[in-house]
């Protein structure tokens, strides 16, 4: 019997540490600011911008072989191969494809293929899955729930695989309004602006 109520207690403790690791960041996070970039004239393949945090990101983008892309004339099907450094592992970024906003620090969105499925995926080793929309975080408690890990966590390096879908869904038409690739913090603290990068894209004509 002792030995039933101390597995019990074990499992207990680490279900509560388990969620304390979750809870807590999000409700004492406070917003670091802007990420710093200027509005992004033309289809560079690569920006770079210092936030109010002090940090240097940088995020790009490029074709499936690692070649360049043109991001003037994505289509429907392309795979864009995405990569950032200098951001926050412990606060996890959404990668997807969002409209513009009007305001020059105001929330990205909405955005193409909507927030990451927070689904735990079996994949091969070294195998890629395309989506949408990637979710990257490095806390454990976010992985077990589908997030992926970052590259390097020392420099803030990641890697997204982003499949184009159509420019509209019910969410917005990338054909009306001004869109872009994006990384903006995830759900553990949507209100900071910080981490917001984007490098504007258009479809190629007929999609």
């Amino acid at each position: 019997m002792r030995w039933g109520w101390l597995i019990t207690g074990v499992v207990a403790l680490a279900l509560g540490g388990l969620v304390a690791s979750v809870a807590l960041p999000i409700l004492f996070h406070a917003p670091q600011g802007s990420s710093g970039q200027a509005r992004v004239d033309g289809f560079p393949t690569t920006v770079t911008a210092t936030g109010d945090d002090g940090l240097t990101r940088t995020l790009s983008a490029a074709s499936e072989s690692g070649g360049a892309v043109d991001l003037a004339a994505i289509a429907e099907g392309d795979r864009i191969v995405v990569t950032g450094e200098g951001y926050v592992p412990n606060r996890g970024i959404y990668v997807a494809i969002c409209a513009i906003p009007a305001q020059l620090d105001g929330r990205p969105g909405p955005c193409l293929g909507g927030v990451p499925d927070q689904t735990e995926d079996e994949l091969d080793e070294g195998s890629v899955q395309w989506a949408p929309s990637n979710w990257i975080n490095n806390e454990f408690a976010w992985r077990i729930f589908g997030a992926r890990a970052f590259d390097d966590r020392d420099s803030g390096s990641f890697t997204a695989y982003l499949l184009v879908g159509p420019p509209a869904d019910d969410a917005v038409d990338c054909a009306v309004v001004e869109c872009g690739i994006y990384t903006r913090n995830d759900h553990t603290a949507t209100a900071d602006r910080v981490q917001d990068l984007y490098l504007p894209v258009e479809w190629a004509a007929g999609d």
